[in-house]
């Protein structure tokens, strides 16, 4: 018997075409899975020590999350104009008319999402419904489909809430992400490749875990399986609560590779809360720009550990201006917060609401100092607008301290960068780069300390005890940060 597989492979092919997950590298992220449709069962407690039993989680929570389709408008692209003469040009300007009056392209995407009240309101991934010119939600059952309207979305975050108008809904239970813990059982729930109810489990493999290029996330780490067309769905515990929001996979295929994250379901519900009230998300904003503290930072700072966040800028007119928070201070606690790395400072700002005044705690000189800063909100993200390089005048040679050679910033590129001194690295030995210095880095502070010459900068290096190490603060592009160089003898 002839195994019937062209309409699976062609469904298959249709739906990675659409809105699948996205990816930490190089491919798009995920959710998870949800399990075979049936009627709401009854509250069930955590199953025994070592149970791995989720058949009634699948029954408690499977009838109350969705399958989510969107659909998009996608025009045709414009190809490479064929050289003159070519025999085709004339075949296509007859034949075949301008992609401006072509017509419009539509495509399908697929995700999965969870109801989370009696209302109709219904928590996805806010890539599944990006560019959605509709979104349709279908129910665990497959006979309930509806129309689904987007409240509001928050790309920072990766969260969308949805509302359907539709009479009862189950209602997944929503729990607490902040009681997981690494080693704990989760299952999920979704619509991998547009199969609706899949369930899959694995454990929590980590919390507050950050990403590259998330910076307000705190995501839950887990080995479930999960693959395109997931994202979106509920990360459950053994209560049968949602604890996440599955979201992204790592990947070097493009399918799930043994690792995915999820948004924790606190921060999830408060931004759906938002999105309700207001139709967007409000963030808190201090105005600085940070890096991590490491060892040789620490030591340079005269730390007594690698902890805290280093301030790189500060933009004038901020919170942070107006609280006297400068460049070189390191904040060690935020309101009633440890700032145990740099990480963890922006979510703590963010989710601070607007005109709260806050103390912040700073090391600076080699001592504590508490500050008082009023939190201002934050703007839509933008796009910075790219600055002229600076280029420097006639390498001078500097103490042979940090066997760097280095010459004065000129006046325009100063004013293009907006500092008021700075000296352009021009030359530096192989040691001085392995420490993190690069050639057209623009060196703008010693530990924190302005300067105004280049009898200044080296003054302030005399200063510094062989064997240990200075914190260079430079301009390398757009970004300011911190460089630990040691210091040799001069």
């Amino acid at each position: 018997m002839t195994p019937r597989i062209s309409s699976t492979a062609l469904l298959l092919a249709a739906l990675l075409a659409g809105c699948g997950p996205r990816s930490t590298t190089e491919a798009p992220p995920a959710t998870a899975a949800s399990a075979p449709a049936s009627a709401p069962a009854a509250a069930i407690g955590p199953l025994p020590a070592g149970a791995n039993d989720f058949t009634a989680l699948v029954k408690k929570v499977g009838p109350a999350v969705v399958n989510v389709t969107t659909v998009q408008a996608a025009r045709a692209q414009p190809g490479q104009p064929l050289p003159p003469g070519d025999p085709l040009s004339e075949f296509f300007r007859r034949f075949m008319p301008p992609p401006d009056q072509q017509p419009e392209q539509r495509s399908q995407g697929i995700g999965s999402g969870f109801v989370i009240d009696a209302q109709g309101h219904i928590l996805t991934n806010a890539h599944v419904v990006a560019d959605a010119e509709e979104v349709t939600v279908r129910l665990a059952d497959s006979k309930r489909e509806y129309k689904a309207r987007v409240v509001g979305s928050d790309t920072l975050t990766d969260v969308a809430l949805l509302k359907v108008d539709a009479p009862n809904l189950p209602v997944a239970p929503i729990g607490h992400s902040a009681q997981l813990q690494p080693g704990e059982w989760v299952a999920a729930i979704g619509s991998p490749f547009g199969f609706a109810n899949t369930i899959t489990a694995g454990i929590v493999s980590a919390t507050q875990r950050s990403l590259p290029d998330e910076t307000y996330v705190p995501f839950i780490q887990t080995d479930v399986a999960v693959n395109p067309g997931n994202s979106g769905g509920p990360l459950l515990n053994m209560r049968g609560e949602v604890v996440g929001i599955n979201s992204q996979i790592y990947s070097r295929s493009g399918g799930y590779m043994g690792i995915s994250f999820a948004i924790p379901i606190d921060m999830a519900m408060d931004i759906a809360q938002q999105l309700r009230t207001t139709g967007h998300v409000t963030r808190g904003r201090l105005g600085i720009g940070i890096q991590e503290v490491s060892e040789p930072l620490a030591q340079s700072f005269k730390l007594d550990s690698a902890r805290g966040a280093l301030v790189t800028a500060v933009e004038p007119g901020s919170p942070a201006a107006k609280a006297g928070i400068v460049p070189g201070d390191v904040i060690l606690r935020f309101g009633e917060q440890a700032v145990a790395d740099a990480t963890a400072l922006p979510r703590m700002v963010a989710g601070t609401k607007p005109g709260t005044e806050v103390p912040v705690e700073v090391w600076r000189n080699g001592a504590s100092a508490t500050v008082r800063a009023t939190v201002a909100a934050a703007p839509n993200p933008q796009v910075a607008q790219a600055q002229p390089a600076a280029q420097g005048v006639a390498p001078k040679p500097t103490s042979v301290q940090l066997g760097i050679a280095v010459s004065e910033l000129p006046p325009a590129a100063r004013r293009a960068l907006g500092v008021e001194y700075g000296l352009v690295v021009e030359e530096l030995q192989p040691g001085v780069a392995r420490a993190g210095l690069q050639q057209g880095d623009v060196i703008v502070a010693v530990n924190g300390q302005r300067f105004g010459s280049l009898e200044d900068f080296q003054r302030r290096l005399a200063q510094a005890p062989a064997g240990g190490s200075v914190a260079l603060l430079v301009r390398r592009g757009e970004a300011s940060l911190f460089v630990p160089v040691p210091v040799g003898k001069g």
